[in-house]
């Protein structure tokens, strides 16, 4: 992996894009990097608006990391990302030839459009979907037949985890594999997430590799309960 960065003003971006883009002010940090043969530039939309949706984390160069070393092909594979960010893991697996929907909050809809826009062929464009996702509340607008479900530092706020489990078991199906990387924080629970909760609906193990910084790979797949009964959805998880 290379990586470079170089930060620019507003004024980077297209005319076209620039309309409406106060709110994005003081300035857009653009970064390019490479993964797969591809080149990436990813600009991120650095403003308190955009909070941690802004940032191009380090778990993502880790999932991006992975579909290089694993040489993956998403070609005909139906692909969803949690949290999407700056958009750049989808993106990659947009171009690696996934029919892909990046998804997050809306206020991170513009960023990850005009990522979109920079790295995509319009050839390839309309493998490409952006939605609003909503943990917990609009995970249910969504199908559950995706192949492949990506989420890179998605385990952040633990008041975030019984609705982020409930929207990883809407999504899912027993044929889907879920990749998530994750920067193990202490004063997050991060480890509870992983060790504790998960393990109660998926079946999950971690892909070895040299990621560093505390981060880990985990591949996780749905459980089928043994009963033949529906898994009942996580709720509550961390009132006890």
């Amino acid at each position: 992996m290379t990586a470079k960065h170089m930060e620019k003003s507003c004024d980077v971006l297209p005319k076209e894009d620039s309309e409406g883009l106060g709110e994005y002010l003081p300035y857009v940090l653009v970064k390019h990097l490479q993964f797969c043969g591809y080149d990436l530039e990813i600009n991120q939309y650095m403003n308190y608006k955009m909070g941690v949706s802004a940032l191009i984390w380090e778990c993502a160069f880790v999932l991006c990391q992975y579909f290089q070393q694993e040489k993956m092909n998403f070609s005909g594979k139906k692909v969803i990302e949690l949290g999407s960010g700056t958009g750049i893991v989808g993106i990659l697996a947009v171009l690696l030839g996934g029919e892909v929907t990046l998804t997050d909050e809306s206020h991170a809809l513009k960023q990850i459009e005009h990522n979109v826009s920079v790295n995509v062929p319009e050839s390839c464009r309309h493998l490409a979907t952006i939605r609003t996702l909503s943990w917990g509340f609009d995970h249910m607008n969504f199908s559950n037949d995706y192949d492949i479900i990506l989420g890179s530092d998605i385990v952040y706020y633990p008041s975030d985890y019984p609705v982020l489990l409930q929207t990883l078991q809407h999504l899912s199906n027993p044929r889907t594999i879920i990749y998530i990387a994750t920067r193990i924080r202490g004063c997050h629970e991060t480890w509870k997430f992983h060790e504790e909760l998960i393990p109660q609906y998926f079946n999950s193990h971690t892909v070895q590799g040299d990621w560093g910084g505390n981060i880990y790979l985990y591949k996780l797949t749905l459980k089928r309960p043994e009963t033949g009964e529906e898994q009942p959805m996580a709720r509550n998880l961390l009132s006890n």
